[in-house]
């Protein structure tokens, strides 16, 4: 960074707005950490601002990272409400203006020098208020299709950030003008994992292939039902990973505890995997996972080979789309609705365990589809509409 640019970024405001659920807050908190850690080495300090919702999981990691917070109300209007969610469309109906008008107020008092905004409907408020303001606005969308929140802030903003190119075809020509292809910002630390130390902490073979399943930390059942199912097959030509999620996570001990002793030890169960899960990733031959946004970013950062089972609930089927793209792509296999089942598991997992030419060639599409320098993409993205506003 120049002096000039030093000089220039002293008074940096920022605010950040988005949440709801850890898709929208975790690539918040990856920028946040980026931008400290690019104006620290310039000496500089970002005086921050996230805006969200009170008592949802954003105000909790703001307070983690030592981000001064500001709860505004929102509302959330349902396309295709059910009878009870009609009545909430009512009631958020009258909560939408009271959210606009505290976004407005907080704009004005804070005067920030961009917004940034990484989806959830607590975003659209402030999206707004800073158009209003004529404040520079930069939206970022973590799904392959843009959310309804997106598709409104993306007639506003002055730059949009996309995680995907496909994504670019969701946008009017307009907006498409105004797009850059970013990737979705993961943790730095998910890129530094050690395979040995990821197999030595479960005892396993590093020498051998290993098999990595999450259901995300929640876990999923589907796929742990469907794991359930064809570990004695592929026990022996597999190690295997399992971070199941709280809620199944007595039913797979008992799994585990039904498995000869040879293959017992061949099988790890957990609720949940915390700070070794870079090293984890890095152990791991072969991925089978949930499709989500957060997930598929970490997998193509690292280039890892997947099966993916889309969430079939998920909004607007985006992890559906997400899964076809990366199997389109030969990045990943997707296995959905028929193909879900221990028979198509257990013969994909057997092919890929057996071929490690067909795995060697799926990591390097998947890494072709990855981002991993996604969060400083973001953050040039900030400093530059920044540099243009002044």
């Amino acid at each position: 960074m120049s002096v000039y640019g030093a000089q220039h970024l002293q008074h940096l405001r920022m605010i950040v707005t988005g949440g709801g659920t850890g898709g929208h807050t975790y690539p918040a908190l990856t920028t946040i950490n980026a931008l400290r850690d690019r104006l620290s080495k310039a000496g500089v300090a970002p005086e921050l601002l996230w805006v969200g919702v009170h008592g949802g999981l954003e105000e909790t990691i703001a307070e983690r990272a030592g981000v001064p917070f500001k709860a505004i109300t929102t509302g959330k209007l349902r396309r295709t409400p059910t009878p009870r969610e009609l009545l909430r469309n009512v009631v958020d109906a009258f909560r939408i203006p009271i959210g606009i008008g505290q976004a407005v107020l907080t704009v004005a008092l804070k005067r920030p020098s961009v917004v940034l905004s990484t989806g959830g409907y607590v975003s659209v408020p402030i999206g707004l208020a800073a158009w209003i303001f004529r404040v520079p606005y930069l939206m970022h969308e973590q799904t392959l299709a843009l959310g309804l929140a997106n598709r409104i802030l993306a007639r506003f903003a002055t730059r949009v950030l996309l995680s995907q190119e496909p994504s670019l075809r969701h946008l009017t020509p307009s907006a498409r003008e105004r797009a850059a292809v970013t990737g979705n910002p993961i943790r730095p630390e998910l890129l530094a994992g050690d395979r040995g130390k990821g197999a030595a902490a479960f005892g396993l073979d590093p020498r051998e292939p290993i098999l990595v399943v999450t259901g995300g930390a929640a876990g999923a059942q589907q796929i742990n039902r469907l794991v359930a199912a064809v570990l004695p097959d592929v026990l022996p030509h597999c190690q295997v990973i399992h971070q199941c999620g709280s809620l199944s996570y007595a039913e797979m001990q008992e799994v585990a505890a039904g498995l000869p002793p040879h293959l017992a030890a061949r099988y790890r169960v957990l609720d949940f995997i915390h700070e070794q899960m870079p090293d984890v990733l890095a152990a791991a031959d072969i991925v089978l996972a949930r499709s989500g946004a957060g997930t598929v970013a970490e997998l193509t950062a690292l280039g890892k080979p997947s099966i993916l089972i889309p969430y079939g609930a998920s909004a607007g089927g985006e992890q559906r789309s997400t899964a076809q793209h990366l199997a389109g792509k030969g990045a990943a296999i997707m296995l959905d609705g028929p193909t879900a089942t221990p028979e198509h598991l257990r013969s994909e997992l057997m092919s890929l365990v057996s071929d490690p030419a067909r795995r060697a060639a799926m990591a390097g599409n998947a890494a072709a589809q990855g981002h991993p320098d996604a969060a400083d993409r973001v953050v040039d993205e900030i400093l530059a509409v920044v540099s243009r506003a002044a």
